[in-house]
């Protein structure tokens, strides 16, 4: 059901999804594509915002925080095992594994590889900030326009 707090949910994590990608471009190994970087991380940032954050609304300013925070995480959750996924179909292209479960191990191996580059105050200060921030928007919202 198309809710306002769904809708905020989803614009706010899109727009942290798209502040963090910017963030994190840096921060990647010079020359590296991106591609579709920026439009996957605020696809996911609008997919997890509308399912996940717009559902959890309605239950107060403490659990409206701890909802932004936990939407945040999810989104960077998705994001890290799409990016290690892609990668990881990069380099099966390029036959770089001996059979289906090394590549399937190398997604875990690759997320937490990227993981370990964005875990840098620069990007994880703005993503608890802004996770707060959304949570605390998306319960204004369902509290004005129920």
């Amino acid at each position: 059901m198309p809710t306002a707090a769904r809708l905020v949910a989803a614009i706010g994590l899109a727009l942290l999804g798209f502040l963090l990608s910017g963030q994190v471009v840096p921060l990647l190994p010079e020359g590296q594509a991106l591609g579709y970087f920026f439009h996957v991380n605020v696809a996911l940032g609008v997919l997890t915002g509308w399912i996940f954050m717009g559902r959890r609304v309605g239950n107060g300013l403490v659990p409206a925080i701890n909802n932004g925070l936990t939407g945040a995480a999810v989104m960077v959750l998705w994001a890290l095992f799409l990016q290690g996924t892609w990668e990881m179909f990069d380099r099966a292209m390029r036959n770089l594994y001996s059979g289906p479960f090394d590549a399937l191990l190398a997604i875990l191996t690759l997320s937490v590889e990227f993981f370990f580059v964005i875990a840098v105050p620069s990007v994880l200060v703005p993503l608890a900030l802004g996770g707060c921030l959304v949570g605390l928007l998306a319960e204004n919202a369902h509290q004005r326009w129920p």
